[in-house]
């Protein structure tokens, strides 16, 4: 297993811009990924997303500069990097075997060794299928883990994922999930984009979530959450969620389950105030107090 030592800066950002024409698409966007941790690009369709990634892997032209390792790209630094694109692009025709080596060996990796990982690899990510089947005959689901099994075969060290959970079963991202994290613990530098955040939340360590090219928010995850406050209150009560909305500071309630319920408040210092009225010096068996979700967050500033 390829390995890489913790802490060490590979991937550096700095006022990429790039514009369509007159469409200016990013605008001056800054960030960095260390090897070993996880960053999470999010945002609306059309934020930017897509153009980021595609000015790491030098599709497009760009203003501002791309590190690896403090230097910038070159031809032998690219096969180092593992890909999965939005748009899936395997050749119906070609059996797995085929697919996969043919892509495999456009990183230099040797055909030996391709077929010594790729069963290894079915195994892994429970592909239905075996190796000299079509593409064309597997589902929509195994062709995905396939090409995913394109995009990490090799080992990159930089690991770049555009919607990899788009179309997966809950059985089927938990199996992806694991395998995000076992790369980060080998040692990868690992950017995706998922339009749910809940992906986001499970795994990444900082994000950065663009709004019409620009990087509206960027930082650790825990430290952004941290930064709207305790805004959120999770209270289990058999009040009428027409009076709960009636509370003082609460801008909206939300009835999470049978009596249970998220109150989203103006501030967080409303808390205290807000826990007598609920309870009025009687015992209540939920009562918690938590910074927003990203999900929350996205919705607000995206």
């Amino acid at each position: 297993m390829k390995c890489f030592q913790k802490g060490n800066l590979m991937l550096k950002i700095d006022h990429l811009s790039k514009s369509f024409g007159a469409k200016k698409v990013l605008s001056d966007v800054n960030f960095k990924v260390p090897n070993g941790k996880i960053l999470g690009i999010i945002g609306k369709n059309g934020a930017g997303k897509t153009t980021t990634f595609h000015s790491i892997l030098n599709f497009i032209t760009f203003t501002g500069t791309i590190l690896w390792n403090g230097e910038p790209l070159t031809e032998k630094d690219y096969d180092q990097i593992g890909y999965l694109p939005e748009e899936r692009s395997l050749i119906q025709k070609l059996t797995v075997k085929e697919q996969v080596r043919y892509l495999a060996n456009l990183k230099n990796m040797s055909t030996k060794e391709i077929y010594q990982k790729l069963p290894v690899w079915m195994d892994k990510l429970k592909v239905k299928g075996n190796l000299n089947d079509k593409i064309s005959s597997l589902s929509k689901g195994n062709q995905q883990k396939i090409q995913l099994i394109c995009t990490l075969i090799h080992q990159p060290s930089l690991i770049i994922l555009d919607e990899p959970f788009s179309g997966l079963d809950p059985i089927n991202v938990d199996i992806l999930r694991n395998t995000i994290l076992e790369e980060k613990k080998r040692g990868a530098a690992i950017i995706f984009s998922d339009h749910d955040m809940n992906n986001v939340e499970s795994l990444c360590d900082s994000i950065v979530l663009l709004k019409d090219g620009h990087a509206v928010i960027n930082g650790n995850l825990h430290d952004v959450r941290s930064s709207f406050g305790n805004t959120n209150i999770f209270v289990e009560t058999k009040l009428a969620i027409s009076r709960l909305k009636e509370l003082p500071h609460v801008l909206s309630v939300i009835e999470e389950k049978d009596g249970l319920y998220k109150l989203i408040i103006s501030d967080e210092k409303y808390g205290p105030e807000i826990f007598d009225q609920l309870t009025h010096g009687q015992y209540i068996k939920v009562f918690a107090q938590q910074p927003p979700t990203l999900t929350d967050i996205f919705k607000k500033e995206a």
